[in-house]
């Protein structure tokens, strides 16, 4: 039983992470209809963002909660900021075209992305410094959750109901539904669609970006070509929560984690 609840708890780590960048993908295919596979590169830079704010603000050299926090909020900004250029750039000059256009377009971003990740970051692994020192604690027998453990569940679950609330409780979260239902009609009722767009791609790569920091304290290994897998088993948890159904990314992304650990 301990074994059981142990890999439990490992799995459930990484589906909170799979299920962060999930909320991603969903929300801009359920916006646009369009899978955006750059969003695990936007993970990977996430994590770099991380990486060098805690270096430069030297929190490295010195662990705590306050260090984390700045550090996990600024790389959330810093990957909101080259989300909205990605869609203004990259994806809006080709939106009205074919679907295909789109699609090729995300690939091509997506590749554009992780090599430039390996020109400027260098292709060897970096190691991103520990902000909160991790303590073990024994639940029973040899189970045992960590400090980094509670802390991407507790931060997970934090942003994905202050997500559910945008998108429920708030007037910007009413008009992002609006858009998914129906853009031309969103467009006639006066809603700014593209400021919606960009404010759920601004969005989407904050959480990816929230997903990046907190795998680095879990495993704190990071290179330019980490989002390519890890996206592309998020991606695979939107699609199995129903791509375009926030709380069903939530659910594909614990039950990946859960059956990958397992």
């Amino acid at each position: 039983m301990d074994t059981f609840v142990q890999q439990l708890i490992n799995g459930l780590t990484i589906g909170s992470i799979y299920a962060l960048i999930a909320l991603g993908y969903t929300m801009v295919y359920g916006i646009l209809r369009l899978i955006n596979f750059a969003h695990g590169d936007i993970y990977m830079l996430g994590a770099f963002s991380g990486y060098f704010l805690a270096r430069w603000l030297g929190f490295a050299q010195e662990p705590s909660l306050f260090g984390l926090g700045v550090t996990l909020l600024g790389a959330m900004l810093v990957a909101a900021l080259i989300g909205m250029a990605i869609e203004r750039f990259a994806y809006r000059p080709v939106r009205r075209y074919a679907r295909m256009t789109t699609l090729i377009t995300a690939i091509g971003v997506s590749l554009l992305l992780e090599n430039l990740g390996v020109v400027i970051f260098g292709g060897a692994p970096r190691s991103f410094p520990e902000l909160l020192q991790n303590e073990t604690y024994t639940l029973f027998g040899n189970a045992a959750i960590s400090k980094s453990q509670l802390l991407i569940f507790g931060v997970s679950i934090a942003l994905m109901l202050l997500l559910q609330w945008i998108v429920y409780r708030t007037k910007v979260g009413t008009a992002m539904r609006a858009v998914s239902f129906n853009l031309n009609s969103a467009k006639l009722m006066g809603i700014n669609t593209d400021f919606i767009i960009v404010f759920t791609f601004a969005l989407g790569s904050a959480l990816a970006a929230a997903g990046g920091v907190l795998t680095a304290q879990y495993n704190p290994t990071i290179y330019p070509l980490m989002g390519i897998i890890t996206g592309l088993k998020a991606f695979v948890a939107a699609v199995l929560g129903g791509i375009g159904n926030i709380p069903g990314a939530v659910l594909g992304g614990l039950l990946i984690g859960a059956a990958e650990t397992f």
